[in-house]
């Protein structure tokens, strides 16, 4: 079984305990922002191995660093093989620092967005444009309803009603 399979049985596991699931996110979420912190403290730092290289360099056990890299695959330069990955498996952490900012920023996750080290990597006005950027991205917008009566919107010069409201 792929460690991915493996990593989702436990994390998103319905049957388990509420409560012992909300303490395994807590964790998770603890181990995650110190790999985050050493990586942003070095964001143009090309990092790369095993998995089971990287897990032991973050001081990870094999099922928290799938996750991670489960996390992280969307805000990568160049995507992971995560559906089979296993634990010999070349993966690498380079990744696109606003991708990586605005989906931080997607997940809610402000403990990762408002990490320090996002200060020596954009400014005040960049975080701000690539935060509304994001937010706006999922909003959407709805144009003026066309009245019965209102001009037919297709230009054809007949009402709307009579034209493409039939």
């Amino acid at each position: 079984m792929a460690l991915l399979e493996q990593w989702q049985k436990v994390a998103y596991n319905e049957k388990a305990d509420r409560g012992e699931l909300q303490r395994f996110w807590q964790r998770y979420f603890l181990l995650e922002k110190g790999v985050y912190e050493k990586l942003l403290t070095n964001p143009d730092e090309k990092v790369e191995g095993t998995v089971k290289e990287l897990a032991d360099k973050y001081g990870l056990s094999i099922m928290d660093m799938t996750g991670f890299l489960d996390g992280i695959n969307e805000s990568l330069v160049e995507p992971n093989p995560i559906d089979t990955m296993e634990e010999d498996t070349k993966v690498s952490l380079v990744f696109d620092k606003e991708k990586l900012y605005k989906n931080m920023v997607d997940a809610k996750a402000d403990w990762l967005y408002e990490l320090p080290m996002w200060n020596d990597i954009f400014d005040p006005e960049t975080k701000k444009r690539l935060y509304l950027e994001q937010k706006k991205s999922g909003t959407v917008i709805v144009g003026k309803k066309v009245g019965r009566n209102d001009p037919c919107p297709c230009g054809s010069g007949k009402k709307y009603k009579f034209c493409c409201g039939k």
